[in-house]
């Protein structure tokens, strides 16, 4: 056995418990999102590009540490080690795992509920769609589901084939490729928040994106990279610092959607009675027409 894996034939029950609850966390943290979605069916509110980013980052997140050299140790380790050891190393590869997938079903979920009904009808091209960001209040384009759903599959495409590619025929040499993959899911990820936070802003309303989706990724970001970081080292920075960019700017994000949320909430209380005597005004203004038909002329 190489002392690699006499390493991980002991695992941390701290580090372990910690990577365990991080996997269960992020599921359970997306399912508020996916529900709302579903449940509205609609994905009203959703930048394209945050999904599209997002799509991106989580797509070169997965495939960074798959190719990493620590990662591909620990499951060569599986080999030699009993399997609640070899488990409890793979939990950094599940955590990410756990993560692409559940971002991928918002990808599904944004094709499938993209509001055709509320889109601009024009044609549009990839630059008019970029222009729309700045539109005051930003409009959905029908060519976003395809942009978006185009532009992740190419790109998981390519990304699996290279990666493969390398791995097989320069097995020693993949660092380099995974610091790529790891900064490019940096970059997406420190951007992939900018312009959900630039239409929502717009929109001043969250309208399908989750507030209880990000109360707990905002927090939860910093645990996951905490993890990550006990298990890759700084070596594996690129693996994990992501999620510190990421955590930072959900918490803007958050307190936006806290904010926008409490005052629309506030207005539909004061709407709402204003509402209601305007229509009693009428129907009393309707019985009054009704009664004053129904007089009988002297």
């Amino acid at each position: 056995m190489t002392e690699h894996c006499r390493a991980l034939a002991y695992p941390s029950i701290p580090t372990t418990v910690l990577a365990a609850f991080l996997v269960a966390g992020i599921v359970a943290s997306y399912v508020p999102q996916h529900v709302k979605i579903y449940s509205r069916r609609s994905s009203e509110g959703l930048s394209p590009w945050w999904v599209l980013l997002g799509g991106l980052s989580s797509i070169t997140a997965i495939a960074n540490i798959l190719v990493l050299p620590t990662s591909r140790a620990d499951m060569r380790c599986c080999k030699e080690v009993n399997g609640g050891a070899c488990a409890a190393a793979l939990l950094g590869v599940a955590q990410i795992g756990c993560q692409w997938t559940c971002f991928m079903i918002i990808v599904l979920l944004y094709l499938v509920f993209f509001p055709y009904d509320t889109a601009a009808e024009q044609e549009e091209d990839l630059t008019a769609s970029i222009t729309s960001l700045t539109a005051t209040p930003p409009t959905n384009s029908r060519r976003d589901p395809l942009i978006v759903g185009a532009s992740i599959f190419i790109t998981l495409f390519l990304v699996a084939l290279i990666s493969v590619a390398l791995v097989f025929a320069f097995p020693h040499h993949t660092q380099i490729w995974a610091d790529i993959l790891g900064s490019v899911s940096g970059i997406l990820g420190m951007i992939q928040y900018l312009p959900q936070i630039n239409y929502t802003w717009k929109v001043q309303d969250v309208k399908s994106l989750s507030i209880t989706t990000l109360s707990v990724q905002a927090p939860g970001s910093f645990l996951f990279a905490l993890s990550l970081a006990l298990r890759v080292g700084l070596q594996g920075w690129s693996t994990w610092v992501v999620y510190v960019i990421t955590g930072s700017l959900q918490f803007v994000l958050l307190g936006m959607a806290f904010t926008f949320a409490h005052r629309n909430r506030q207005e539909r209380k004061v709407t709402s009675p204003v509402i209601s005597e305007a229509e009693s005004v009428n129907e009393q203004t309707a019985l009054l027409g009704d009664r004053v038909a129904t007089t009988p002329e002297n």
